[in-house]
């Protein structure tokens, strides 16, 4: 049998891999049930990136600016790092899906009125606490980061009604095992849920990639395979 050409062979294999990431699949999809008022989150596409959860979330419609007004979404996605309840949240229900997230990221559409003679600011914000076991509410955890598109553009991006996020992860006290547990709730709906590779999977180099290698090389997340969501027929948002 004759050998490729080490340039074809090379080309076939970027091929391949180029195909696989185009491959990767919706971690979480939920039909809006035409009751939301505020945006709320149609697919999101979650997996770990170097040191970081690379998040792309794509919105039922725009989750900051004009369109959405004082209506802008207020969302919240649980991570459970080390996929176990024995740490993190603790809720009043013990039956509750979001017990033993270990991580709260908290996205919301806000308005900011720097000047009363001028238009308010709008941006998407984005906090992210840690949850130990003694958090009875994502409120309580300890602060992590505080960010917005405006300001960290490495961390976040926005697109339409899509946003990349960049999740860091390198928090000594953050649980760490080989699968992570998604949770997902939207309001008045029952609770979603994923699990998606962690940390200590050896794979956190493949995967989402939003972001390209190197500082300031923004990128985008594949395309998710298979179906999408279909259409219906008919000042600080936090």
């Amino acid at each position: 049998m004759k050998r490729l050409p080490t340039l074809l062979l090379c080309s076939l294999l970027a091929s391949a891999t180029a195909s696989a990431a185009g491959r990767t699949p919706s971690t979480l999809r939920y039909k809006p049930t035409g009751d939301d008022e505020r945006p709320v989150i149609v697919d999101a596409t979650i997996g770990p990136q170097g040191s970081d959860f690379a998040m792309r979330l794509k919105f039922n419609k725009d989750p900051f600016g004009e369109e959405c007004k004082q209506r802008c979404a207020n969302v919240t996605l649980f991570l459970d790092t080390d996929s176990s309840t024995q740490s993190g949240l603790r809720l009043s229900s013990d039956k509750a899906p979001e017990n033993g997230a270990d991580l709260a990221v908290v996205i919301q559409g806000v308005r900011e009125y720097k000047r009363q003679d001028a238009p308010p600011e709008v941006a998407l914000r984005v906090k992210v606490r840690q949850l130990g076991s003694d958090a009875t509410s994502p409120d309580a955890g300890e602060l992590l980061a505080d960010l917005n598109n405006r300001q960290d553009p490495e961390r976040i991006q926005t697109d339409g009604t899509t946003v990349y996020l960049l999740v860091d992860a390198t928090s000594a006290l953050l649980p760490s095992a080989r699968k992570v547990r998604v949770i997902y709730h939207p309001p008045g709906s029952k609770a979603l849920t994923a699990t998606i590779n962690g940390m200590a999977s050896g794979s956190s180099g493949r995967g989402v990639q939003i972001f390209k290698r190197g500082s300031g090389n923004w990128g985008r997340a594949p395309d998710a395979e298979g179906k999408k969501p279909r259409a219906n027929s008919n000042g600080d948002n936090g």
